[in-house]
């Protein structure tokens, strides 16, 4: 019994000390396992930190091209409320075939035309991207904090394609209710391929870092050469590169289609054709009004330091002034605050303020848009005394007050002419001014009348006459009824008062018909 008990107390006291052996063990990995975590949690907190500043970079640009996407619809209902009834399936088939055929364009060749690698004039990869564009994520040849080529490349293409279908679409509007659907797509995927990215590379091919800059900016062989290594081409969101692109593609389709019929008289006289729908025209401003935000503020693609949000700012301002300087030409010129013109003028302020609205401070911003929206009233008057008809004001919005939204910011940003500086920087402005129209005008010029004289650009005469829902879709927008129309100057049906567009009776002086 004595030696039984005694077995027993050992076995007892061999597995207390075994126990207690391992309690020190186990507290001995733990505290090296604390320790060693504690030394990896501030390298783990940078890493988060890095990749997550990436992430939301990546997310911010993408939001802002979701909101230029949304300025489709914008475009879409600008134009079919300043024309005709009896033309808009027309027209939102041709702004859906903007987009559509854009993306898929741009995907394929203007990207890489417009970011790959170049000596300065047109890129040379990037084609049919795939994703993994390792340039995309870089800034002046370094890899920027966060973005890596599986987030940002992606973030970064869907912007740059939606600017693409924006500048295509501009087009749509001065060729409205006269032009061949097949026709039209043709030079769609033409303006996505050729026009919009090979100028739009002379200009921002820099923003990915080691393809190579473009021969109009900052540090360009051209540049440096003539204005010197501090000078560059300043256009931050393309009141050049995407709206006068546009602009000036619009003029050369205008001259190339001719005008509406019954829009110039033989005698000379203009013959306003009023749109239909006032009220779609607007809602689609404020559309725009709202996708600019993403337009402009979204061109920061990146967070940091809250430029976006004084953007923002400047943005509002401009549209807002050019409304309210529109609205007040059109009073005095006409006497009556004419509702087109009020809403072409918040257009004209948005498009003058792109090129400056991350350098002009809030007052200068300002009067950007304020003289944009004179400026386009006098510039509609102008182009239609010259017997170019564009229905929406596509022209004057885009291609002018384009140009001088970029010729401004020469002159109104710090150092600019009337801040104290020299005339250098408006020099170099007028130069992209110029070398835009120089590119886009003829190019886009002798493509329409390629189109013309092959399979014809414009519909017959009793194709426009009828409509061209009908004659070219099959489907009228609205119930027959309501598209009821007539030649400009005649008595409205009185069966089809509303559909006709001519609800209110066409004003004695020359007039646009929209934005």
């Amino acid at each position: 019994m004595t030696t039984i008990l005694k077995l027993t107390t050992n076995r007892v006291c061999i597995a207390v000390a075994l126990l207690g052996l391992m309690l020190m063990l186990t507290g001995d990995v733990r505290a090296e396992e604390t320790e060693a975590a504690a030394d990896a949690a501030p390298a783990a907190a940078n890493i988060s930190d890095t990749v997550l500043r990436g992430e939301v970079d990546a997310l911010w640009t993408c939001i802002a091209a979701f909101l230029v996407f949304f300025m489709q619809a914008g475009f879409a209902l600008v134009e079919c409320g300043f024309t005709r009834a009896k033309n808009a399936c027309n027209i939102m088939m041709k702004n859906l075939m903007d987009l559509s055929i854009g993306s898929l364009a741009f995907w394929i060749i203007g990207f890489g035309l417009m970011f790959g690698a170049t000596q300065g004039f047109i890129g040379t990869n990037g084609f049919l991207y795939e994703g993994g564009f390792e340039e995309a994520k870089m800034v002046d040849g370094e890899v920027e904090l966060g973005k890596t080529a599986t987030t940002f490349d992606w973030a970064f293409l869907i912007f740059q394609t939606v600017f693409a279908a924006t500048a295509a679409t501009i087009v749509s509007g001065a060729m409205a209710e006269r032009t061949k659907f097949a026709s039209y797509l043709i030079y769609s995927a033409f303006i996505c391929v050729i026009v919009y990215p090979i100028f739009g590379g002379w200009c921002w091919s820099g923003l990915v870092g080691t393809t190579g800059s473009g021969w109009l900016e900052k540090g360009s062989p051209f540049m440096t050469s003539v204005f010197g290594e501090d000078f560059g081409f300043l256009d931050f969101a393309g009141s050049t590169v995407v709206h006068s692109i546009g602009g000036w593609a619009a003029l050369a389709g205008a001259i190339v289609l001719g005008a509406r019929l019954g829009k110039f008289g033989k005698d000379g006289k203009i013959n306003p054709i009023p749109g239909h729908n006032i009220t779609l025209a607007a809602l689609g401003v404020f559309i725009l009004w709202l996708g600019w935000f993403g337009f402009n503020a979204g061109s920061t693609t990146s967070v940091g330091g809250g430029l976006f949000a004084r953007i923002a700012v400047t943005t509002n301002l401009a549209a807002a002034s050019g409304a309210i300087g529109a609205m007040l030409t059109s009073w005095i010129k006409f006497k009556k605050p004419d509702p087109s013109f009020a809403l072409n003028g918040a257009l004209a302020g948005l498009v003058g303020i792109t090129a400056g609205c991350d350098v002009l401070s809030p007052v200068f911003a300002a009067l950007t848009g304020l003289i944009a929206g004179v400026i386009v009233v006098a510039s509609v008057m102008f182009f239609e005394k010259l017997r170019i008809d564009d229905p929406v004001g596509a022209i004057s919005v885009h291609g002018v007050c384009g140009a001088w939204g970029t010729l401004a910011v020469g002159l109104f940003m710090p150092g600019g002419l009337l801040l104290g500086g020299t005339a250098t920087q408006l020099m170099v402005q007028l130069v992209g001014i110029g070398a835009c129209f120089l590119w886009a005008f003829p190019v886009s010029l002798a493509f329409f009348y390629a189109i013309k004289v092959t399979i014809g650009l414009r519909v017959s005469e009793a194709e426009e006459r009828e409509g061209l829902d009908i004659t070219e879709h099959g489907l009228y927008a609205y119930p027959p009824i309501m598209v009821a129309d007539t030649m400009p100057g005649s008595p409205v049906p009185a069966l089809a008062p509303v559909a006709t567009g001519h609800g209110t009776a066409a004003a004695p002086v020359p007039r646009p018909e929209g934005a």
